[in-house]
């Protein structure tokens, strides 16, 4: 079954509403994007794999003024799974409090529950170098 333009704008709307709940220190609402047994994969990050809402949202209280003062999400991309879930791919800037910024891609998979979409595994990978690390290919003599 194809995705339906409700589908994805439920789906792109919960990815979106992250960065608004999480910004605004709006933890306690977290149980709106994830499933009660989500796994959080921050090992990118050098960290362990957070599981669970409750876990999700002590992690972030830990790194307190640590956190990013704005999450952006854009380039949204979906795509239906067997199973009827989705994958997810979307691309995230992080603004922090010194100025500074970084990107992120994240690699999500929903599915749908009695509450309606929701995420059962974020994987966030940092990006550090320009074109994925790929650097400037040799010259083809062209």
């Amino acid at each position: 079954m194809a995705l339906t333009y409700e589908d994805r704008t439920a789906v792109t709307d919960l990815i979106s509403m992250h960065g608004h709940l999480v910004d605004s220190g709006r933890l306690d609402r977290l149980d709106e994007l994830f499933t009660a047994d989500a796994t959080y994969d921050v090992s990118d990050f050098g960290r362990q794999p957070l599981q669970g809402v409750a876990a999700i949202r002590d992690a972030a209280l830990a790194l307190g003024d640590g956190n990013p003062l704005g999450h952006h999400v854009t380039n949204v991309v979906l795509t239906e799974l067997p199973d009827g879930g989705i994958r997810a791919l979307s691309k995230g800037i992080g603004v922090t409090a010194a100025g500074g910024c970084g990107t992120v891609t994240y690699e999500d998979t929903l599915g749908r529950t009695p509450a309606g979409w929701r995420i059962s595994h974020r994987k966030v990978v940092a990006h550090r170098t320009p074109l994925g690390g790929a650097g400037p290919r040799p010259s083809s003599g062209r």
